[in-house]
């Protein structure tokens, strides 16, 4: 029960403690057992000869694996003078819509990172994860897994608070019209009517095939790619044994967002000023598909904000902003008993929990057949006249 500004205060005297402590180790490879430490400082409010006074209450601080996040970063272009700017020069921002899990969300005021409040196992889970982790991203760096840029822990009061830092799919600067938690399930996959009320609910994958029957389009290289790092994406978690994992998916749409600015500018009170993109490297959903649609070169990065381009079936516009979420919480667990009496209720097949290489098939069916498809190209004129005039053969 700290509260919240306490929370945040002692968030940012860590990490700018740990960060620059960091900076004096020489740069080396990671081993095996840098995945294992846990550095911890005590910042009593008095102060000490390593740590600043400060007027909240005592707490301890630990770092886990430092060095192992610190080459993550890397791997990401994360400087750590960046890092520590966007979470330590100005207040954290909180996010009010937490997310079902009763994590508390906040935001760099920069737009960069997300820091999330996690469960005690989910962060035992995330440190068993990281050689695999590390071993994934060195050969993957385009990925829409979530990027961990660092787990920590503040103890106070008695209660351990653990907290990771990830980065942002959502920035702030552009308006998301739609947001969908899509899993590739049907069972009990509706948002709830207390969700609907929401400013920005979160709609599940029976909403999404209600109001968008006919799928996002994308140009087919961008399919391509989209579906080969979703390929790749799975069959890493598969490997870790992970499900229950969602694809959020928010939508800007480019031409709806300039009729509203068109009304608004009778009233005259339109932001010109273009919002700054997305510093970190491969953070934006554009950067974190595989790399085949960026190298034609033809696609405009510049005016899209790190959004992935894409139209509706009307033909309107949109932007793109994706990634996979919800991918602490280990399948061994409680997903095996809850699946198991599910299954025996339902039918087994549109449960959400289930075995992880049923749950990354079916995740990946959903996800290139229903959710996203390519442009159909249209028939060359010359064809269309042949094609008319000849008689259907026999198959």
């Amino acid at each position: 029960q700290t509260t919240s500004s306490a929370l945040k205060g002692a968030i940012q005297l860590g990490i700018t403690h740990t960060v620059g402590s960091l900076s004096t180790k020489p740069e080396r490879d990671v081993l095996m057992q840098d995945f294992y430490v846990v550095e911890s400082i005590f910042f009593p409010s008095e102060g000490s000869n390593l740590t600043p006074a400060h007027h909240y209450n005592d707490f301890r601080f630990k770092t886990y694996a430092p060095v192992a996040f610190r080459y993550f970063r890397e791997l990401f272009g994360i400087r750590p003078d960046d890092y520590l700017y966007s979470l330590c020069s100005e207040p954290l921002i909180e996010l009010s819509n937490s997310g079902a899990s009763g994590s508390l969300f906040y935001v760099s005021s920069d737009d960069e990172f997300i820091i999330k409040t996690v469960q005690h196992k989910e962060a035992e889970f995330l440190q068993k994860l990281l050689p695999g982790y590390y071993m994934n991203l060195n050969q993957n760096p385009r990925t829409l897994l979530p990027k961990f840029y660092g787990l920590y822990c503040v103890q106070a009061g008695g209660k351990n608070i653990r907290i990771v830092v990830m980065n942002n799919l959502l920035p702030r600067s552009v308006k998301m019209h739609l947001k969908y938690d899509l899993k590739g399930s049907t069972y009990k996959r509706r948002a709830s009517q207390k969700e609907r009320e929401k400013v920005f609910p979160t709609y599940k994958d029976l909403d999404f095939m209600q109001d968008i029957p006919d799928g996002l389009f994308l140009d087919s290289d961008m399919y391509n790619a989209l579906c080969k790092t979703l390929q790749r994406d799975c069959l890493v978690l598969q490997s870790f044994k992970i499900m229950d994992y969602s694809l959020l998916v928010a939508i800007h749409n480019i031409d709806l967002a300039q009729r509203e600015h068109a009304l608004a500018d009778g009233t005259s009170q339109t932001d010109t000023r273009r919002p700054a993109a997305q510093k970190a490297l491969y953070s934006t959903a554009m950067e974190s598909i595989q790399g085949e649609a960026r190298r034609g070169g033809t696609i405009e990065t510049d005016d899209q904000m790190g959004g992935i381009p894409a139209r509706n079936a009307k033909g309107e516009r949109l932007l793109l902003y994706i990634g996979i979420i919800d991918v602490l919480q280990s399948y061994r667990f409680v997903k095996k008993l809850e699946h198991s009496w599910k299954a025996l209720v339902h039918d087994g097949d549109t449960v959400s929990v289930h075995r992880p290489s049923f749950y990354a098939e079916r995740f990946q069916r959903f996800m290139c057949n229903t959710a996203f498809k390519k442009i159909p190209l249209k028939p060359s004129p010359s064809k269309k006249s042949r094609s008319g005039t000849t008689v259907p053969r026999r198959s």
